[in-house]
């Protein structure tokens, strides 16, 4: 890049991170941003930056910064509740959820993972397995994954949305939720 005025440091940082170089892309984006300290694309490439380089606290410090600068930013509050949903902050994941159903009405995929986490872990009336999972006695790992096995997306999210609500640390509880949200969303997006 010659031009130090240019805005083009942004998408060099963008190709950079996608190429899997995100060493590189967020020292671009850190030097872009001390001359553009405004410019909420390239917050937002650096806050995929550090989550692609595995530090997620550091790309909600960034998504944070452009939520206080533009509170209306409906990608930054969808990245932040991917950010704490799979931190296992369930509750932060929620809030930010409702703001992009909010800003963003059309957001099928948010309004989806808004409405099972506010299910809490309990199964609809019409799911075939509501009476087995209405206490807590098969919200199992084992029980969750044999319902994704099955392709009971709903039921398995149900599951691990509990396992993660009673212990949040279970680093392996939200690796499958994660799953199983992904499974649900996959298969409604195709519906």
């Amino acid at each position: 890049m010659r031009d130090p005025a240019s805005l083009a440091f942004a998408p060099l940082a963008d190709a950079y991170r996608k190429a899997g170089r995100t060493r590189e892309a967020i020292n671009l984006c850190r030097e872009g941003l001390g001359r553009f300290p405004h410019y909420t694309t390239a917050r937002l490439i650096l806050a995929k930056a550090h989550l692609d380089d595995g530090n997620p606290e550091a790309a909600l410090a960034e998504l944070s910064i452009i939520l206080q600068a533009s509170p209306k930013d409906a990608q930054a509050h969808r990245m932040t509740a991917d950010v704490h949903r799979r931190a296992g902050r369930l509750a932060e994941a929620r809030l930010h959820l409702e703001r992009v159903v909010k800003l963003d009405a059309g957001d099928r995929e948010s309004r989806l993972l808004l409405e099972t986490l506010a299910s809490e872990g309990r199964a609809g009336d019409g799911s075939p397995l509501g009476r087995a999972l209405a206490d807590d006695t098969f919200a199992t790992m084992s029980m969750g994954a044999l319902c994704l096995e099955q392709g009971l997306h709903d039921e398995a999210a149900q599951i691990f949305l509990r396992l993660t609500r009673k212990n949040p640390g279970d680093a392996q509880a939200r690796a499958r939720l994660e799953e199983a949200l992904r499974a649900k969303t996959q298969r409604r997006k195709g519906s």
